[in-house]
């Protein structure tokens, strides 16, 4: 068997949370009234409240072209080559939108007056108002105080300023959306306030571009004006110095003379390529042989020559063959072959000649040109110095013109942009007015009030139960123990319970036994209702004779048959549980089921056993682990009890050495030799917590039960009892609640209604009672 685990007194190991949901539903009703606490109370705080409405609007802050007709770079505010980032233009727009100077121009356009904040109204008043009962009639003192207290604002007002002072403003995140919202006691008003802001601040972002393209426009026209008159008198100095200094500038700005130098030295480039050409071919026609000339080979004239002076010779050749030289045809054809010849060496002269001419003027050309050339270089020399300072003038005006130019381009389009209306906002979802306040939210706070009261409940719970650690309900000690629950005694001061087991005859024995009239006893009536003996056979039927009896029953059936406890130990954590009780109807309890049953009293230091049946104590427990004689007279050391099947064995003769007498081997052997006579044997032992004995006697008993008793004894000592007996190795059949009165802990719901139970008994037996009477 295995025992919760605790930490400093609390329960942990198989309890943990269990154990806090066990506590809760025990006192649940504690946890449900605060709770109902908590929501009484969040409906009296909600009621008072004025109601709050909500309008919403959504706007779209879109990316702005910022160098459209590139001005861009004309605008003082952008910079166009840094990288756009829009969640930090989002978040400047929503400061922006947010800014007190645009909510007062909101609230001039609506017609609000400012640093108005309504009066809270009187709370019972909200209350009354709420029920739909009348409020109290103010007196005309109070009236007329109230009247000289000044004017009050108007509704109006005061919803266009409490909206005023509400503006939320959320950004929708990995978007361009920015939901603007806006509280106000009236539903019209907030939707107008924020169709307001959304279209002044729309109105205020075009305001303010258009301001700012028109301070650009301004600044570059004066910028405009003064580059106009730098560029004209820049021209007028550039103008004076070439005619002061005689330079001649061309129309596209070049100087004359440094022109006329570069053609003449492209020119004499040119000559001196065509006479080194014209040298070269010369030299070649006279070092070379003529036909070798590409002119010569070249010419057709020469060409048409050396065919007809090779077909002459071919012909010669051909009459030289069959003729001798002097034959006229041979004559005739060298004739013309010399004619041929002699035109051929005329044409090659010819040629000659006409390289020898081109020679001769390609280097004439050359000359003329080169002399030119330094003529114009001196020239252009002797105007270098004017010509430097000139360009300098000139740079200086081409420089300014420039930027002239630049300007005039830029007032224009600043001119086009300061005519344009633009914006990057537009409004996606214009505010509607709300059909329903959105605060107070009775709901919500219904639901908080509820948490908070849930908590306070459980808290107070928590602290009870930190407070109060007994054993108050069944259920408990087989939850916090785990060891079953054996059965449930009810209180027997009850008024059910008294009334039930009131016996009508009874009378009480010598030292407070009861037993009817027509029984052993010598009495003829009752005087006093004793609990200890109410199971017995001769009693009257009643519910807590019956639970002693469920009691046994759970005891009998807590094992197989050869495994039936019979020697069990009756225990208790401290004094004042009920354990001898327990024991003294237990033991009844089975002689009433014909079962032979022994009952020892082994509370050596408060036995109480002879005197709850009416026995002298001369010799018992103590004489027998002493190893005294048996007195004359007596068979056996096992007295008749009064009752069928029942035997007791009390403390017997007082003495001293009380602690070590029960350490004595003889106990064994009793309980060997009872074992063998009964059939069952019940031990009552002293309190265990601060007293051995029950522990002692436990190591050779079968079992032990548990008597605890309701709202006496704590979860701490319980569990404390408990654990010695598993340290000791001693098996616990299970425990015992006494004393439980149903009337202040009833629905716990373990294992079955208790109370439902004890109802049914009490109804039963009272009708058992008014058959007999």
């Amino acid at each position: 068997m295995e025992l919760p685990q605790t930490d400093t007194g609390e329960e942990s190991g198989s309890g943990g949370l269990l154990v806090y949901l066990y506590i809760l539903r025990r006192r649940k009703w504690t946890v449900l009234i605060t709770a109902f606490s908590g929501i009484l109370l969040a409906v009296l705080y909600t009621l008072p409240q004025t109601p709050v409405y909500q309008a919403k609007s959504t706007i779209e802050i879109q990316g702005l072209n910022e160098n459209f007709l590139n001005m861009g770079a004309a605008t003082p505010t952008t910079d166009p080559g840094n990288s756009f980032n829009p969640e930090l233009d989002i978040q400047t727009q929503i400061i922006v939108l947010g800014s007190r100077s645009l909510t007062e121009r909101v609230v001039r356009k609506m017609g609000g007056a400012d640093g108005i904040v309504k009066a809270p109204p009187s709370r019972i008043g909200s209350w009354l108002r709420a029920a739909h009962l009348p409020e109290p009639v103010v007196s005309a003192s109070v009236k007329a105080l109230r009247i000289n207290e000044g004017p009050r604002p108007n509704p109006q007002s005061m919803a266009i300023a409490m909206a005023s002072g509400n503006i939320a403003l959320h950004w929708m995140p990995q978007t361009r959306v920015i939901e603007v919202a806006a509280d106000s006691t009236d539903p019209a008003v907030a939707a107008q306030f924020v169709n307001v802001l959304t279209n002044e601040f729309i109105e205020q972002n075009m305001e303010a571009r258009w301001q700012t393209s028109e301070r650009t426009t301004d600044f570059l026209g004066h910028q405009l004006e003064d580059f106009k008159i730098k560029l004209e008198q820049a021209e007028e100095r550039l103008q004076q110095y070439a005619s002061q200094t005689g330079l001649v500038v061309t129309s596209d700005k070049d100087n004359l003379a440094e022109k006329k130098l570069n053609d003449l030295q492209q020119a004499l480039s040119k000559a001196q390529s065509d006479r080194v050409t014209a040298q070269s071919k010369y030299e070649t026609a006279s070092k070379s042989p003529l036909e070798t000339l590409p002119e010569v080979l070249d010419d057709s004239s020469l060409r048409d020559y050396r065919v007809k002076l090779t077909d002459l010779r071919r012909s010669k050749a051909e009459l030289s063959s069959s003729l001798t030289a002097e034959h006229p045809r041979v004559k005739r054809v060298q004739a013309e072959i010399d004619s041929l010849e002699a035109a051929v060496e005329k044409e090659r002269d010819s040629i000659l000649r006409r390289i020898r001419n081109d020679f001769d003027t390609a280097s004439r050309h050359e000359a003329l040109l080169q002399a030119d050339y330094t003529a114009q270089s001196k020239l252009v020399s002797g105007q270098s110095v004017n010509l430097s300072h000139y360009n300098i003038l000139k740079r200086e005006a081409d420089t300014l013109r420039t930027l002239y130019d630049t300007m005039l381009q830029k007032v224009k389009e600043a001119g086009v942009l300061s005519a344009m209306r633009a914006t990057n906002i537009r409004v996606v979802d214009a505010a509607l007015p709300p059909g329903a306040p959105y605060k107070p939210n009775m709901l919500r706070n219904c639901l908080l009030g509820t948490l908070g009261g849930l908590m306070a409940g459980i808290i107070l719970v928590l602290v009870k139960e930190r407070e109060d650690r007994t054993v108050q309900a069944p259920g408990e000690m087989s939850f916090y123990l785990n060891v079953p629950e054996l059965g449930v005694i009810p209180n027997d001061k009850t008024t059910a319970s008294r009334r039930l087991s009131y016996v009508a005859g009874a009378r009480i024995l010598p030292g407070g036994a009861a037993s009817h009239a027509n029984g052993n006893g010598n009495g003829a009536g009752t005087s006093k209702f004793s609990p200890e003996l109410v199971a017995g056979a001769s009693m009257k039927p009643s519910l807590l004779a019956e639970s002693f009896r469920a009691t046994l029953s759970s005891i009998l059936f807590s094992g197989e048959d050869s495994d039936r406890p019979r020697v069990i130990v009756v225990t208790s954590a401290k004094p004042g549980e009920g354990k001898t009780t327990v024991a003294s109807n237990l033991a009844l309890s089975l002689a009433e089921i014909n079962r032979k049953v022994l009952l020892i009293d082994a509370d050596l230091r408060r036995p109480r056993i002879h005197s709850l049946f009416g026995i002298e104590s001369d010799w018992g427990l103590r004489d027998v682990l002493l190893d005294h004689p048996l007195p004359e007279g007596m068979n056996s050391p096992f007295l008749p009890s009064g009752h069928p099947d029942l035997f007791l064995l009390p403390v017997g003769t007082p003495g001293s050495g009380v602690a070590n007498q029960l350490y004595s081997p003889r106990l064994a052997t009793l309980l060997e030799r009872a074992r063998r006579e009964f059939d069952t044997v019940i031990i009552d032992t002293p309190p265990m917590i601060q007293i051995s004995d029950a522990r002692v006697v436990g190591r050779l008993a079968d079992g032990v039960v548990l008597v605890v008793r309701s709202n006496f004894t704590t979860r701490d000592t319980a569990l404390a009892a408990s654990r010695r007996f598993v340290e000791d190795g001693t098996r616990i059949i299970g425990t015992v609640l006494n004393a439980w009165d149903p009337r202040k802990t009833v629905g716990y719901g373990y294992g079955y209604d208790y109370k439902k139970v004890y109802d049914s008994y009490a109804q039963v037996y009272g009708d058992v009672e008014k058959v007999e009477k």
